[in-house]
């Protein structure tokens, strides 16, 4: 009678397994790294939208920034943004530190600063 192996080294399950572990930590380290700068991407081009209809209410340009970064989950304070208007311009600028953890096993704190003017 032939024994039936499920496990194979000779067609290389062990190596499929370990390129698949190795495949799948990739993509959540790619996970876990990109969603900070997707949110730091989408603030930042929501901020210049907001900017640019607020027609110089700098109180409600710094509601509606703020509300955003909420949506997003960015953690940022009402104090932390600042929007300043000039005669031709609004600017708002602001900044916020995210820290991203691997598996507790790697922590990475990375700094964020939006500044633009419209």
């Amino acid at each position: 009678m032939k024994k039936v192996r499920v496990i194979n080294n000779e067609k290389g399950f062990i190596k499929f397994l370990f390129i698949l572990g190795i495949f799948v930590f990739l993509i959540y380290t790619g996970i876990k790294f990109g969603m900070p700068f997707y949110k730091y991407s989408a603030l930042k081009s929501d901020a210049k939208a907001i900017a640019r209809i607020s027609l110089g209410d700098t109180k409600k340009t710094k509601t509606d920034i703020l509300e955003r970064a909420q949506e997003l989950k960015i953690p940022i304070k009402e104090n932390q943004i600042v929007v300043t208007k000039t005669e031709t311009m609004i600017r708002v600028q602001t900044s916020w530190s995210e820290t991203v953890d691997l598996i507790g096993l790697y922590q990475k704190k990375l700094n964020f600063r939006i500044d633009v003017e419209e």
